[in-house]
């Protein structure tokens, strides 16, 4: 039988919710009526096993642009007058992704019974805590609209900062996946026809030649071994880097190496910078807005330092001393700047004017890394290139020597 989810509130007043399964709509709103309740709200949830419930859920997923333009349009709507269930509805309709239309239904629903849009929002789990704060915020306040355009923003500055670091790594990573595929199919295709010819000549070949003869013939000879393999490291280097310990390896690593390091700290200041700027702005308190902060960044050695500097700020201690203990991962212009903006009492316009100073550097690094890495790449694919023309060049000329 399909089950309803319903509404209900009996003569004093008080509110009933819940699942029922019934036949249909009226035998659940009869069974309400005899426990004194009368349904204002009724509707057939759709009948989704648990698997598929899960694998959708593994295949779909909420975006930073999809909550982007949420925060936008919503906004706008509200603004225009619109009522936020009628809003959400709106909004449910036009977004084309599956599992955001059943989150945008469900906060409609939560919306309708009673629940302010922060509760609802932290009950979908799909938003994070800087969104959830904001809009709880926003509703307190009275400038629900007014939050939304700045939290918009601050998800537009966040989704392109992210794009233009991506699109830096994207050019490298697809030029060395494309070597790896390559060098795959010429160990396991292209050598053993060259080989042959070795196999029919009595001479001594170079230890590098055995090297790779030897690994074309283990490829060859154990290709779904081989790929097998391949697959297992990739997905055991896939966890290690989701535990602590893998995300604390690949913090160090990108704080350590050359070139890199500056791009991450500069990322991470510009985002501390526009979140905490976006948060005391909207009115969340600045521990909070601290603790928030140390959850949202994603490098592990700033969400340590974060959790210590809201443990600092609570007993009283100013923002930019408490930077200031972490010189390595705060440089000296942003310790500066927070402390004349806490002595001014414009910490949040200094910090704002901080974010995009910061956005436009980074920018500009993006821009120049692809002339930094090419050099690189090309060193490291004339490296192999070499390695293998000696390995198999090489004895080819002996070869013809001996002849």
């Amino acid at each position: 039988m399909p089950i309803f989810k319903y509404v209900a509130k009996n003569s004093q007043g008080e509110v009933k919710e819940g699942d029922l399964e019934g036949a249909d709509k009226r035998s659940i709103v009869e069974s309400l009526r005899n426990e004194g309740f009368f349904v204002t709200t009724i509707f057939e949830r759709q009948a989704k096993s648990q698997k598929s419930s899960k694998v959708m859920s593994f295949f779909s997923k909420v975006s930073l642009k999809d909550k982007m333009m949420f925060a936008r349009h919503l906004g706008v709507m509200l603004g225009s007058g619109l009522s936020l269930p009628r809003a959400l509805k709106v909004i449910s309709n036009q977004t084309k992704n599956r599992k955001f239309q059943a989150v945008l239904g469900q906060l409609e629903n939560e919306v309708k019974m009673g629940t302010s849009l922060g509760d609802s929002l932290e009950k979908a789990q799909v938003f994070d805590d800087l969104s959830i704060n904001m809009i709880r915020v926003g509703e307190v306040a009275g400038n629900l609209e007014e939050v939304l355009k700045l939290l918009a923003d601050q998800l537009e500055k966040e989704h392109s900062l992210i794009s233009k670091v991506r699109g830096a790594m994207y050019y490298p990573g697809v030029i060395m996946l494309v070597m790896f595929v390559i060098g795959i199919a010429m160990m396991t295709y292209v050598v053993p026809s060259i080989t042959a010819i070795f196999s029919d000549v009595n001479t001594e070949l170079p230890f590098s030649t055995k090297i790779v003869i030897g690994a074309s013939n283990f490829m060859k000879d154990n290709q779904i071994l081989v790929f097998g393999m391949i697959i297992l490291i990739a997905a055991a280097i896939f966890v290690f880097f989701k535990t602590i310990y893998g995300k604390r390896a690949t913090g160090f690593l990108f704080l350590k190496t050359p070139v890199i390091n500056k791009i991450t700290i500069k990322v991470n200041n510009a985002r501390f910078a526009r979140i905490y700027g976006s948060l005391i702005k909207s009115g969340v308190p600045i521990a909070e807005s601290l603790r928030i902060i140390s959850e949202t960044l994603t490098n592990r050695y700033y969400q340590e330092a974060f959790k210590k500097i809201q443990e600092g700020v609570q007993k009283g201690k100013p923002l930019y001393g408490e930077l200031s203990n972490f010189p390595k991962l705060f440089p000296v212009l942003i310790i500066q700047m927070v402390e004349v903006g806490e002595e001014t009492g414009k910490t949040v316009d200094v910090l704002l004017d901080l974010a995009k100073f910061y956005e436009e550097e980074i920018d500009q690094a993006t821009k120049n890394i692809s002339s930094i890495i090419e050099p690189v790449l090309m060193v490291i694919i004339g490296s192999a290139v070499g390695f293998f023309a000696v390995s198999m060049i090489m004895p080819m000329y002996s070869v013809m020597d001996q002849m």
